[in-house]
Formats: structure tokens, C-alpha cells, sequence
């Protein structure tokens, strides 16, 4: 086995032993500025890539995220409660990102763990319980398809081969974010519980361990457990915010900001509307003139300018049409298709039209369809489309 292959087992043995053996404090403010940073890559993995198995190890790295973050909530919540401190990541979360006041960061501690919890988490879990439904549904259906292509000759077989798998491997990959979504959950509510833990024990230890008043405990241990709390649910938010995207992101050969834009800002009405609207705000509401007139200016000149922008798109693209349609027809090949010469054509005088015209209760049709298909299960022959015209000589 190569090194670079035993680095993931070695990490989570490392992980482990975390529990087991407290780290010191810069350590610590080291792990914890990985664990953000690995968040941000995560998430932008999840936005920047073109389909959800570009990145089929996810609930795995869900799995292994999950547990990184636990083992720095234990880690931080032993060095809080036996040190009352846990290294400068967490005191400067505690004082700049909350204000140094405790009810500032416990409300955005309590709103951040609502938003990840009851929104994203919530919403990304029932869209991979029903996309892992459907994909199952879907898979003979699939697999059907391909075996028909392949018949066909539109596939050869190691395009076939490679199309079963990529069918099997996203059944696998919803069915496993199914369960995934289950421990962003679970680090929610227990990142709810260790930062009660945190609050009530570090007071407890303040006051009967080190004589402390309840204030002076109160707010040592509190603004501890705030920035703790914050510090871990920063990349929480951003791993749930990059399971959102992989449930809900579609095959795209494109990139996603490209694509973005475009359907966004691709009907020059909504643009019409949106300014009209931000202009009647800041002129006739006391909204702020100065934000609301000029925004609703610049969002008008926007639609103007991609009206115009779509207007020469359709001209380019008639114009590409016509040259098309134009070279097609130069193409000598193509004046084949114009004799239209069927297998079998029966061509019936004036006379006959009532034997053809159902509305004159005429059932030749049906006798045709009926004679084909007795052919076909008494003999095995199938006999060619029949074209019935009628013809006035």
C-alpha cells in the first residue's frame, strides 16, 4: 500500500485519539481553521461541479466532516471546562463575531443552528429520500433503454457497459445521501447540546471550582461557549449548504455561472418589473431615495440593454437557420427525399373514396390494419406501411 492511501486512515486513527489525548491549545486553533477551510472547498467542489457523481464520495466526506467536528466540539468543550480557555480561534469568535456580549452571540448562534437545521438540512434530506426513490424507480426503465440502443447498433458495448454503471452508481449515491443527510442532522442537535453542556457546566465549575461569582462565570465561560458554538457551526452551515447543492444540482455540461445567469436574467420583463418596482419604492415610499432610484435605474438600463442583446441573438439565429435550410436544399442527395416513393402505395379512383372515408362508413383502413397484422401473426412477415391516395384520374 502507497502512503498517500493510508493518509485517510491514518487521519481518522488521529481523530480518534484526539478524544483520548487533549490537545494543546494552538493545536487546537489549527484544527479548527483546517475544519473551516476544508468547508469552504467543500462547498465550492458541491457548486462548481457538473453533476452530483462528480463527487461520489460525498456522504463519505459528510461522514468523516461529521466526526471531525465532533472531536473539536469534545476537545474544545474539555479545554473550556478545565482551563477556561480554548485557544484564540474560539476567544475571537466569542468576542468580535459576537460583540463580546452573550445574548448578541447566543441569538446568532440560535439562528444559525435553526437555518442549518430546520431549513437546509430539513429540505436537502426529503429531496435525497425522494430523488433516491425515483432513481430507483427509473433504473429498468434504463437499463431497458440502453439494451435497445445497443441492439440497435446506436451503442457499442463499452458504451453500454459504461451507461449501466453510471445507472448503478448514481442508485448508490442517492440511496447513501438518503442516509448522509441523517448526520448533518445529528451534528446539529448535537452541537445544540454540547453548547448547553458547555453554558451549564462551565458556571457550575466557575462558581464551585474556583470561587468565581455567577457574573464573573457567566460571562467567562458563556463567551467561551458562544465562540466554540459559532466556531463549529460555521463549517456545519457551509457542509449542509454543499449537500443542498448536490441533491438538488441537475446534469449540466456547463458551468454554473454561466448557466445561473442566464436563467436568471434571461426575460427582459422580469428585469422591466423589478426596476419599475424599485423606482415606485424610492419615489413614492419613504424607503430611501438614494439606494432605491438608483438601483431601479440601473436595473431598467439592464433590461433595455438585454432586450437588445436578445433581439440580435434571434436575428443571428434566423439568419443561421435560412443558410441552413438554404445549403440543405443545394445538397443534390436531398432531391431523392422529395419523390416520396412508399413500399406500397394504393391509389383509389373518385369512386372508391366512400370505401376509404370512415365518415361515409368506409372501413378499408381497418381492413388493412387488420390483413397486416394477421400476416404478421400467421406468418411472421411484416408487410410495409400502406399509403392510400386517392386520385381523380
Amino acid at each position: 500500500m502507497k502512503f498517500k492511501e493510508s493518509i485517510l486512515g491514518i487521519f481518522i486513527i488521529l481523530l480518534v485519539s484526539v478524544i483520548v489525548i487533549p490537545p494543546p491549545s494552538p493545536l487546537l486553533d489549527f484544527l479548527l481553521m483546517f475544519n473551516i477551510l476544508i468547508s469552504m472547498v467543500i462547498l465550492l467542489d458541491a457548486l462548481y461541479s457538473k453533476e452530483p457523481l462528480d463527487m461520489a464520495l460525498f456522504p463519505t466526506i459528510i461522514l468523516i466532516t461529521t466526526l471531525f467536528r465532533v472531536v473539536l466540539n469534545l476537545s474544545s468543550a474539555r479545554l473550556i471546562l478545565g482551563k477556561g480557555y480554548a485557544g484564540e480561534v474560539i476567544a475571537t469568535f466569542g468576542q468580535f463575531v459576537a460583540g463580546g456580549n452573550l445574548v448578541v452571540g447566543m441569538i446568532i448562534f440560535i439562528i444559525m443552528v435553526l437555518v442549518n437545521f430546520l431549513v437546509i438540512t430539513k429540505g436537502s434530506e426529503r429531496v435525497a429520500e425522494v430523488t433516491a426513490r425515483f432513481t430507483l424507480d427509473a433504473m429498468p426503465g434504463k437499463q431497458m433503454a440502453i439494451d435497445a440502443d445497443l441492439n440497435s447498433g446506436l451503442i457499442d458495448e463499452e458504451e453500454a457497459k459504461a451507461r449501466r454503471k453510471k445507472i448503478q452508481d448514481e442508485s448508490s449515491f442517492y440511496g447513501a445521501m438518503d442516509g448522509a443527510s441523517k448526520f448533518v442532522k445529528g451534528d446539529a442537535i448535537s452541537s445544540i447540546i454540547i453548547t448547553i453542556i458547555n453554558l451549564i457546566g462551565g458556571i457550575t465549575l466557575g462558581v464551585m471550582g474556583q470561587g468565581l461569582s455567577i457574573n464573573e462565570a457567566a460571562k467567562t465561560y458563556s463567551l467561551l461557549t458562544v465562540g466554540d458554538g459559532l466556531v463549529g457551526q460555521i463549517p456545519a452551515l457551509l457542509i449542509s449548504v454543499a449537500t443542498g447543492i448536490i441533491v438538488t444540482k441537475a446534469t449540466s455540461e456547463t458551468e454554473i455561472t454561466s448557466t445561473l445567469i442566464k436563467q436568471l436574467f434571461n426575460e427582459p420583463i422580469a428585469l422591466y418589473i423589478g426596476g419599475a418596482t424599485l423606482l415606485l419604492f424610492g419615489l413614492v415610499t419613504p424607503m430611501p431615495t438614494i439606494i432605491f432610484v438608483p438601483a431601479g435605474l440601473i436595473v431598467l438600463y439592464l433590461a433595455v440593454m438585454l432586450s437588445k442583446k436578445n433581439k440580435i441573438i434571434a436575428i443571428e439565429e434566423e439568419i443561421v437557420t435560412d443558410d441552413e435550410d438554404v445549403d440543405s436544399i443545394r445538397k443534390p442527395e436531398n432531391v431523392i427525399s422529395l419523390l416520396n416513393v412508399d413500399p406500397i402505395l394504393l391509389i383509389c379512383g373518385y369512386g372508391l373514396i366512400p370505401l376509404v372515408d370512415s365518415n361515409q362508413g368506409g372501413d378499408l383502413l381497418d381492413r388493412v390494419v387488420m390483413i397486416r397484422r394477421q400476416i404478421v401473426m400467421e406468418l411472421g412477415a411484416i408487410v410495409p406501411v400502406i399509403r392510400i391516395r386517392d386520385d381523380i384520374k
